[in-house]
């Protein structure tokens, strides 16, 4: 830990008077410490949103208008009167410690602002893992602020500050203050897309009552409300307007909250919502600050990233603008016409380069180029007759004659020869090579990065690059944690792959549990436009569902027995209140995911892989009991099939693995004929109006199904030869 003799008071504010003696001295001097403001920079998102380009660097380093991520944020807290950092790590730590190092930041250096600056190395997988872990280090001594190394803000925070300073002397419960900004109720390029995030707070108290996420994915959006709250407040406001900039005033029980609950991984959907949602049992208290004025974002995926950039173009973060020259040695200097560049740009005479454009140094644009509402790093070279608008060009990257770059980010060291066409929404990561008259796919991601453990070199696809280019197409890996990844993993938002549903949130759900499984199956079967979530309003509860869902699949690739994961699951049903559909769903998602990463990831047959999982130790007493129930009701079995059914429409190989799933249950007497005839002419009775991906995913059974009826048929005519045949 590196410190220095402080230069100012602890908090920014005023030095310490002199001359006080006695306990008058002691008691204002131990005040004076307690006004002490540490911070907590997350470096490490635990997230892969920003891949490829996070496979090389860290988040918080990438460029944004030619400036690292991490100096907004620290900018940030030294404006708020940060005195003591701790940085929490994760990947590549070395790279964020050599940074930080060499920075202005570092307390060593004279115009540091800081008392102390931490670099916390940790194994953490989670934001949950590190604050458990910072609980246990003992290292936060008062109010904190919790923020993430890709914050990008203007805002002053004194009046938060004071206003939860000042709710934490009346009340020692209210723990944590949220500040968030105002965002409009249309649309707003920093808003979050594809997950909206609800708060639901008392305008009287300025407190977060309760908090949920919502996605495109859901047939209805539904908020439930504990009707508690709804008694016991007199005034409410749903707020989907807010922009949340991660910026939460804390004091030290929020580690302790974090320490108790093990399953809480990411702050908002688990750790707040688990909060709120228990307030009977913690007493705790969270309010907001809504901010109408100033500037205040996160650039937490790709989309957020041109946003934000977008922003610091149109200088609606001011001073945090490449002019302001953050880093030692930039020269920016703000030009008429919105052109912003450094020393050292050479621009050709038939060049056209302005409107909201950065240039780095020693940039070189040649004859009949035009450059337009981009930022292009250092020592960049390009070629004649090239148009580029809306990119986000990075330092050392060669662009060939008479090529086009539109909506893109290129790392650095990338190279695109002549005449190639770089599509919308293209990542190109670092050191990739574009041969000539080369055309990318929208939204293509392509790498040259080593792979695996040890990292072993991936051999170049010309059909991509072209013959002497180098990289390859970077594909996601499908199992992951990330509920949004299909959400956030692109530049361009879209959603035109998705059968997504059009209502909005206006609808409160107090009665969660007033349909019966009948009414509950005829609007499943009609699938309603989703191809995730059900339209089921009780399917709401995803905290249930997502920590159940994990559970039961850790249990399936280990290999434990069930009667622990059954105890585990049984207590987050008790403890979420959650509905008997809610649980089939849970179930349904966690084994058809397990048998899916079999038969897509380990190209297993889909019936033995179904096998296999299903024979798990302890599996088929489990889905007796708990899936289907004990009195086997015929309706259970149809909610179930129909679970099964959603969830793999989204999977590749998921028509065959229902297949393989239905018979491999029906074989282990889980599952009965009559349950799939019925849920099998329910579909066939919706015609035309049957989603067609619902459809997609049951024609694969539709053999088993005629088998059964073939078989029911041979049975009744032998029954009345026999019945025949005693007649006789």
């Amino acid at each position: 830990m590196s410190q220095k003799n402080p230069k100012n008071a602890p908090g920014g504010g005023k030095g310490a008077p002199k001359g006080k003696k006695g306990a008058a001295a002691g008691k204002k001097a131990e005040e004076e410490r307690e006004e002490t403001l540490q911070a907590v920079v997350l470096a490490d998102s635990f997230e892969t949103r920003f891949n490829p380009f996070t496979l090389e660097t860290p988040r918080c380093l990438l460029p944004l208008a030619n400036t690292p991520l991490i100096e907004y944020t620290l900018e940030f807290l030294a404006m708020s009167g940060v005195a003591d950092i701790y940085v929490y790590c994760g990947a590549h730590t070395e790279e964020v410690e050599r940074y930080i190092q060499a920075s202005k930041w570092h307390p060593s250096a004279p115009a540091s602002p800081f008392n102390s600056l931490e670099i916390v190395k940790t194994t953490a997988r989670s934001v949950g893992d590190a604050l458990r872990d910072l609980d246990a280090r003992d290292l936060i001594t008062g109010d904190f602020l919790l923020v993430h190394g890709d914050l990008v803000s203007n805002l002053p925070i004194d009046a938060a500050l004071a206003a939860h300073r000042a709710r934490r002397i009346a009340d020692k419960n209210a723990i944590m203050t949220l500040i968030l900004r105002a965002g409009g109720l249309g649309s707003h390029r920093t808003k979050s897309k594809g997950i909206t995030p609800v708060f639901v707070v008392d305008p009287t108290k300025n407190r977060c009552l309760h908090y949920e996420e919502m996605h495109p994915l859901q047939a209805n959006k539904y908020v439930n409300i504990d009707p508690e709250l709804l008694s016991t407040h007199t005034e409410m406001e749903i707020r989907t307007d807010l922009i949340d900039c991660g910026i939460d005033i804390c004091t030290p029980d929020v580690l302790a909250l974090w320490a108790e609950s093990f399953d809480y991984e990411v702050p908002r959907r688990h750790f707040l919502h688990g909060v709120l949602k228990d307030y009977e049992l913690n007493g705790k208290t969270i309010h907001t600050e809504i901010v109408d004025e100033h500037y205040a974002a996160r650039v937490f995926n790709l989309q957020s990233y041109e946003a934000v950039s977008k922003d610091v173009l149109g200088r609606w973060t001011y001073p945090l603008v490449p002019d302001s020259n953050l880093v030692a040695g930039q020269t920016y200097k703000f030009e008429r016409g919105g052109l912003c560049k450094e020393n050292g740009v050479i621009l050709a005479r038939t060049c056209k380069a302005g409107k909201r454009t950065v240039l780095g140094k020693d940039t070189s644009i040649g004859d009949g180029s035009m450059v337009s509402n981009s930022i292009i790093g250092r020592r960049c070279h390009i070629g004649k007759n090239v148009m580029i608008q809306n990119a986000y060009i990075w330092d050392d990257v060669v662009v060939g004659d008479g090529s086009t770059i539109d909506r893109a980010i290129v790392a650095s060291e990338a190279v695109i020869g002549k005449r190639c066409k770089i599509q919308p929404g293209s990542l190109l990561s670092y050191g990739v090579r574009i041969a000539d008259n080369q055309e990318t796919k929208e939204g293509s991601r392509i790498t040259r990065v080593k792979r695996g453990e040890p990292p072993v070199g991936v051999a170049t696809d010309t059909t991509i690059v072209g013959d002497g280019g180098e990289g390859y197409s970077f594909d996601e890996e499908e199992d992951s944690d990330d509920e949004g990844i299909a959400f956030h993993s692109n530049l361009i938002y879209s959603t035109s792959h998705l059968n997504l549903s059009s209502e909005s949130i206006s609808t409160l759900n107090s009665n969660f549990s007033s349909a019966t499984p009948t009414q509950s199956r005829s609007r499943l079967s009609s699938f309603a436009g989703s191809i995730s979530d059900d339209g089921d309003p009780s399917s709401s509860n995803e905290m249930f569902h997502h920590d159940a869902v994990n559970g039961l699949l850790d249990a399936l690739k280990e290999g434990d027995d069930f009667d622990s994961a059954k105890l585990e699951f049984m207590g987050l049903r008790l403890s979420n209140n959650a509905s008997d559909h809610q649980v089939r769903r849970a179930i349904a998602v966690a084994f058809t995911k397990r048998i899916a990463q079999m038969v897509e990831g380990e190209k297993m047959e889909a019936s033995k892989a179904a096998a296999k999982t299903f024979g798990a130790p302890g599996a088929e007493k489990f889905l007796r009991e708990v899936a289907v129930g004990t009195k086997n009701l015929e309706d259970d079995q149809v909610d179930f099939i129909t679970c099964l059914q959603k969830d793999l429409v989204h999977r590749g190989s998921g028509a065959i693995i229902l297949a393989a799933v239905l018979k491999e249950l029906y074989q282990m007497d889980i599952l009965e004929e009559e349950a799939m005839f019925s849920w099998w002419d329910e579909n066939e009775a919706l015609g035309e109006a049957e989603n067609k991906e619902m459809k997609r995913v049951r024609e694969k059974t539709a053999p088993l199904i005629q088998w059964f009826r073939d078989n029911e048929s041979e049975e009744s005519e032998e029954e009345e030869e026999e019945e025949e045949d005693d007649s006789e």
